[in-house]
C-alpha cells in the first residue's frame, strides 16, 4: 500500500487496511465528475464513500464529494459516516467539521415527516379505502428508507402488500423491497424476489431491471454464470439508462462482458456478447472491455490479459465488483493459458514466460498450481523446461467404456433374475382397478406381466451366465 508524498493519509488508509478494504494505490483512469454523472440516489453517495475509504489518490475529492451528496438527502448516519472517514484521513479540512446545527434540523425535520405521515395513514385505515392504505404504507417506506431506517422501511412495504391488487401495484411493491434488500446486501432475498416475479411472468417492462438486480446478487454470492447470462439479456441502452440508482449501462456491460470471459466459450463470447444486438449499444460504451473479448476470441490471450490489467484499478472502485476483481481476472487468466496450450502438445516455458509471465515472476509454479488443481492436463519437464501436454491413449479410453458397458451389463442382468425369482415365487404385486372421471384405468401390470414381454431364450442365457 502507498502513501500520500507528505504521509497525511497514512493512518487512514491503514485504518481502512485493518478493517478489510481494498486498498488502491495507482491513479484510476476515471474521471470522477464523469463517473458519477452515470449514477443518482443512494448510489452515488455509495460509490463516492467506497472511492474515498479504497483509492489513494482519489480520497479527498470524493469524501468531500460525499459529504455534500449526503447533505442533499436526508440519511444523517450516511453524513456522519463521511465525516468521520474525512476527519480521520484529513482533520484540518473544512468539510470535516461536522455540521452539528443541520444534522438537528433535519432529525427533526425526519421525525416530524414521520408523525405526518403515521397519522394520514391511520385516518386512511378508518376510512377503509384500500387503495389509499397502500399508498400511506408507500409514502411511509419510501420516507423511512430515505433517512436510513431500513428495518421501519421493510415493515412498511410487507403491510403494502395486502393492499396490492394489480400488477402493477405488485410490481411496485417488489422494486421497493428489492431496493431495500440491496441495501442490506440481502442477495438470497432479492434473488427470491426476482424469480417469483419472473417466473409467475409478472416481470413485464420492468423486467431489464429485474435481470440487472439479479445479475448483481449472482454476482455477490460468486455465481458467475448465472450472473452473465442475466446481465447479457438485461436490455438495450435505453432501458438501463432507467435504473441509475443501482447501475449504469457502463456497469452492465463490463459486468456482462467480464464475467462471461470467465465463464463462456469463445463461440459462446462471439455468438453472445459481440453479435448480441441487445447488448452491442451497452458494450460500445466501454470499448476496451469490448477489445478484450475480441482478443480472447480472436486468439490474442497476452493482449487480452493486458487490456483487463489495465483496467483492473478501476474495476476495483466499483461497489459490487471490487471484492471479485482478483478471482474473476484470475479465471481469465487461467482460461488464456489452457486455451493457448490446446493446439500443442510440448510448449517451451521460455515462451510460456514471454506471453503470460508476470515482471520479475516465473510461469512455472502458477503452471505447477494449475496442473496440481486438475485445471491444465500436462506435465512440466523441469530438465528441457517444457510444458507437455498429457494426450489421452485411446486405447485406455475404449477399455474404461468396455469395463463401464460390462457393469451395467451385470447389473441389469441381476435385476433381471430378480424379477424372475419374485414372480417364480409368486410375491409380486399387482394393482387393483381404479376409477377416474375418464372410467376404468384397467389393472396395473405386475412382473408376470413384464416377464411375458421378455424372450425367454434371453432369460435362460442370462441364468447361466451369472450362475
Amino acid at each position: 500500500m502507498a502513501s500520500d508524498p507528505q504521509g497525511q493519509l497514512l493512518p487512514f488508509f491503514t485504518a481502512m487496511e485493518h478493517q478489510g478494504r481494498i486498498i488502491v494505490s495507482d491513479v484510476p483512469k476515471l474521471d470522477l465528475e464523469l463517473y458519477l454523472s452515470n449514477y443518482t440516489g443512494r448510489s452515488r453517495f455509495e460509490r463516492l464513500l467506497l472511492i474515498g475509504q479504497c483509492c489513494v489518490p482519489l480520497c479527498l475529492d470524493a469524501l468531500k464529494a460525499a459529504i455534500t451528496e449526503a447533505k442533499k438527502g436526508k440519511d444523517v448516519h450516511r453524513y456522519q459516516d463521511a465525516c468521520d472517514s474525512l476527519r480521520l484521513a484529513a482533520p484540518h479540512e473544512p468539510e470535516a467539521r461536522y455540521d452539528e446545527a443541520w444534522a438537528n434540523a433535519t432529525t427533526r425535520a425526519n421525525n416530524a415527516r414521520t408523525h405526518q405521515l403515521e397519522s394520514e395513514l391511520k385516518e386512511y385505515k378508518n376510512n377503509l379505502v384500500k387503495e389509499s392504505i397502500r399508498i400511506g404504507y408507500r409514502d411511509l417506506g419510501e420516507h423511512l428508507e430515505s433517512i436510513g431506517n431500513l428495518n421501519g422501511a421493510t415493515d412498511a412495504y410487507v403491510k403494502m402488500r395486502p393492499e396490492s391488487g394489480t400488477g402493477f401495484h405488485i410490481s411496485e411493491y417488489s422494486k421497493h423491497m428489492i431496493g431495500v434488500m440491496l441495501q442490506r446486501q440481502d442477495w438470497s432475498g432479492i434473488a427470491a424476489n426476482i424469480n417469483k416475479q419472473v417466473g409467475a411472468g409478472d416481470g413485464g417492462a420492468e423486467r431489464p431491471y429485474y435481470q440487472t438486480v439479479g445479475g448483481i446478487a449472482y454476482l455477490s454470492t460468486a455465481k458467475y454464470a448465472e450472473a452473465a447470462k442475466l446481465f447479457l439479456e438485461a436490455g438495450d441502452l435505453s432501458t438501463c439508462k432507467r435504473f441509475s440508482d443501482v447501475a449504469s449501462p457502463n456497469d452492465v456491460a463490463i459486468y456482462g462482458a467480464l464475467l462471461a470471459l470467465a465463464t463462456m466459450d469463445r463461440k459462446q463470447l462471439q455468438r453472445k456478447v459481440l453479435d448480441n444486438p441487445s447488448f452491442r449499444a451497452c458494450i460500445e460504451l466501454e470499448p476496451q472491455i469490448r477489445k478484450a473479448v475480441s482478443m480472447f476470441v480472436n486468439c490474442r490471450y497476452s493482449a487480452c490479459l493486458e487490456i483487463l490489467e489495465a483496467n483492473r484499478s478501476d474495476w476495483l472502485l466499483d461497489i459490487y465488483l471490487q471484492k471479485h476483481v482478483p478471482e474473476i481476472l484470475s479465471l481469465v487468466r487461467k482460461k488464456c493459458i489452457i486455451q493457448y496450450t490446446v493446439p500443442f502438445k510440448l510448449v517451451k516455458l521460455e515462451t510460456m514466460n514471454g506471453i503470460f509471465g508476470r515482471p520479475g515472476e516465473s510461469i512455472e509454479e502458477e503452471l505447477a498450481s494449475m496442473i496440481k488443481s486438475k485445471a491444465l492436463n500436462a506435465r512440466i519437464n523441469a530438465i528441457d523446461k517444457h510444458l507437455v501436454m498429457v494426450q489421452e491413449d485411446p486405447r485406455a479410453t475404449m477399455q474404461a467404456d468396455a469395463l463401464a458397458m460390462v457393469k451395467k451389463y451385470e447389473r441389469d442382468a441381476v435385476e433381471r433374475l430378480r424379477r424372475m425369482s419374485i414372480a417364480a415365487a409368486s410375491l409380486e404385486l399387482k394393482g387393483t382397478g381404479r376409477k377416474g372421471g375418464g372410467g376404468d384405468a384397467g389393472d396395473l401390470p405386475g412382473f408376470s406381466d413384464i416377464l411375458h414381454q421378455e424372450h425367454g431364450a434371453s432369460a435362460a442365457i442370462l441364468a447361466d451366465e451369472l450362475t
